[in-house]
């Protein structure tokens, strides 16, 4: 294994940004009608922050408030059935879901930001949106959106979740191949379906490198990011790192090699405790099956992963 990191070039897919026509078309002056600090889904461990803006003819705009990894389920994994909770308890005559806003309030020192994304689904059914897409909206948009001031925070109803035993953060080095398959998917254009066994398979003996356009997930090799991630395993345990200072080791590593920014945003995802891969069983995720499925999709042989290991005593 080299010390070198490779620090190749990749391109860094653009943002997409939001119609403006559509936005100045949805735009009316409406109120603050709910502002629910502790919104919850029976069945769903999840809460977050709703603000709901109505008037009269216009369509209804749920701006959503979480912090990231304290309040359960994220908005981005929920985010049909928070939608669909919202539209059939506050937009009951609506025959659709309401406009909806996601902000996930990130960490200082997390190179996640905290930003404003709109989520368009590709349809619905009665109070079930389906087919998901994000892009940003700045503040400034969503501002003429509404035509009324938007609370940024938390608010000072949050509540936070009952304290559960502390868990011990562990990365370790795992097997690709042996990750469940990915479901659900929130880029359908690239994502379509699960990697079968045999496409995982065929790509352990056939990887595919480089870069891709459409989305985040593919706009670098994870071949080179994972090889970095293996490496920064190896000198953070020789080092004793801590793991939630594992985030920051990395991209320092990362810096003093000479990485591209694509290649630093995924390795420090690896390695952030509230965005890691955590594979929940043999079946699922609790966080990272897109970046699984790119891998997979890729060949990638070997990965980081987090797992959370409760000492309940004896």
């Amino acid at each position: 294994m080299t010390d070198d990191f490779p620090a190749g070039p990749a391109p860094e897919p653009a943002p997409r940004p939001h119609g403006q026509d559509e936005l100045r078309a949805l735009a009316a002056p409406r109120r603050l009608s709910v502002d629910d600090h502790m919104f919850t889904v029976p069945g769903l461990p999840g809460t977050f922050r709703l603000q709901l803006f109505t008037a009269a003819g216009a369509r209804p705009v749920a701006v959503a408030t979480q912090i990231a990894g304290a309040e359960g389920m994220s908005l981005m994994n929920g985010v049909e059935r928070f939608a669909g909770a919202v539209w059939e308890r506050h937009c009951l005559a609506e025959d659709q879901p309401p406009v909806w806003v996601e902000r996930q309030l990130w960490p200082e020192r997390s190179l996640q930001e905290t930003r404003f994304r709109r989520v368009v689904f590709a349809g619905a059914d009665r109070y079930r949106p389906r087919g998901p897409k994000w892009s940003v909206i700045t503040r400034e948009q969503l501002q003429d959106l509404v035509g009324a001031p938007v609370a940024t925070d938390r608010g000072a109803g949050y509540v936070p979740r009952a304290a559960e035993p502390e868990p011990q953060l562990v990365f370790e080095e795992f097997a690709v191949a042996r990750l469940a398959r990915p479901h659900p998917f929130r880029e359908p254009a690239c994502m379509p379906a699960g990697v079968p066994w045999w496409r995982r398979w065929m790509r352990q003996v056939l990887p595919r490198r480089g870069a891709r356009t459409c989305c985040w997930y593919h706009g670098g090799d994870w071949h080179t990011v994972n090889a970095m991630a293996l490496q920064v395993l190896e000198r953070a345990r020789a080092q004793s790192v801590h793991p939630d200072d594992m985030e920051e080791f990395a991209t320092a590593q990362a810096a003093a090699t000479g990485a591209t920014r694509w290649q630093t945003e995924a390795l420090a995802t690896l390695f952030n405790t509230a965005d890691a891969i955590q594979p929940a069983s043999q079946t699922g995720y609790i966080n990272g099956q897109h970046r699984a499925q790119a891998m997979l999709e890729a060949g990638v042989r070997r990965t980081v992963v987090l797992h959370h290991v409760y000492d309940y005593g004896t």
